[in-house]
C-alpha cells in the first residue's frame, strides 16, 4: 500500500471512530478493552494522533514524550479528538516525502512509517469504539488487514519489548484463508519472536481464518477463527502479546 492509501484509511477510520463514540456516549464500556470506557479510548487515541503529528511537524529526530491525556469529556472531548485527527491527516497529507523525523519500526521513510502506523492504530481503536456502540463493525479490507499482520509480526513483535517468549522453542503458523501466499511462520523462543512470510517446516500450532479476523485476533480484539495443533501456543500469544503504551 502507498502512503496516500494509508492516509485515506486513517482519515476514514478516525471519522468512523468519532461517530461510533458519539453514538455510544463517552461513559460506555469498551468490551474489547475491558479497563476502558469510551472516554479513555478517545483520550488515548487523540493523544497518540497529536504525538505522531508532532514528530512530522516539529522534526524531532529522537524520541519525544507525548503531551499527556486531556481532562475532557462529552462533547468537548469529541471535538478535541476530531481536531487532533484532522490535524494528523492534514500533516501527513502535506508533508514532504523526504521529511526526516524519529520513528520506531523499519520503514521506507519516516513518512511511510507514520502514515502506516497511524492508519493501523486508528483502525484497531475504531473497532474498539464500534464494539462499545454495538452492531456490525466496519470492514477494513483484505489488503489492509494483511499489511497489519505484517506490521505486527515483523515490526512490533520483532522488538526486544515483545513479551511473547517461550522456554521451549515453538512455531506458530498464521494463515489467511482468503488470500494467496498469506502464511507466516512465527518462531517462538526465549528471545523476541522471529516471523517469516513463508510456510517453513512443521508448526506446533496454526491459527487460520479470513485476513481481517486474523488481524483483529492477533491484536487480541477477537478470538482466533480456527486453531489446530497445540492450542497452548495460541493461548501463549493471547496471554503475552499485548502492546502497551508505556
Amino acid at each position: 500500500m502507498e502512503n496516500a492509501e494509508f492516509i485515506e484509511v486513517l482519515d476514514r477510520e478516525g471519522r468512523l471512530l468519532a461517530a461510533a463514540a458519539e453514538e455510544s456516549g463517552t461513559a460506555a464500556k469498551v468490551p474489547t478493552c475491558p479497563d476502558w470506557l469510551v472516554r479513555d479510548l478517545l483520550r488515548h487515541t487523540g493523544m497518540v494522533h497529536r504525538w505522531a503529528a508532532a514528530f512530522v511537524t516539529e522534526g524531532h529526530t529522537a524520541y519525544h514524550p507525548d503531551g499527556g491525556l486531556p481532562d475532557l469529556d462529552g462533547a468537548a472531548l469529541l471535538t478535541w479528538f476530531r481536531e487532533g485527527h484532522c490535524h494528523l491527516v492534514d500533516t501527513l497529507s502535506g508533508a514532504a516525502p523526504d521529511v526526516q523525523c524519529w520513528h520506531f519500526l523499519l520503514a521506507p521513510s519516516p513518512l511511510a512509517f507514520w502514515a502506516r502506523r497511524q492508519a493501523h492504530e486508528t483502525a484497531v481503536h475504531r473497532f474498539d469504539a464500534e464494539s462499545a456502540r454495538g452492531g456490525t463493525p466496519t470492514a477494513v479490507g483484505t489488503d489492509f488487514a494483511l499489511d497489519g499482520i505484517d506490521e505486527l509480526l515483523h515490526g512490533f513483535h520483532a522488538r526486544s519489548r515483545s513479551g511473547v517468549r517461550s522456554e521451549e522453542p515453538r512455531v506458530l503458523r498464521v494463515r489467511a484463508t482468503d488470500a494467496d501466499d498469506a502464511v507466516w511462520s512465527v518462531r517462538l523462543s526465549e528471545g523476541p519472536p522471529v516471523a517469516e512470510r513463508v510456510e517453513a517446516g512443521d508448526a506446533d500450532c496454526e491459527v487460520a481464518g479470513p485476513a481481517e479476523q486474523l488481524y483483529l485476533s492477533l491484536w487480541n480484539r477477537l478470538p482466533f477463527p480456527e486453531v489446530t495443533g497445540d492450542a497452548s501456543v495460541a493461548a501463549l500469544w493471547r496471554e503475552r502479546s499485548a502492546v502497551t503504551w508505556s
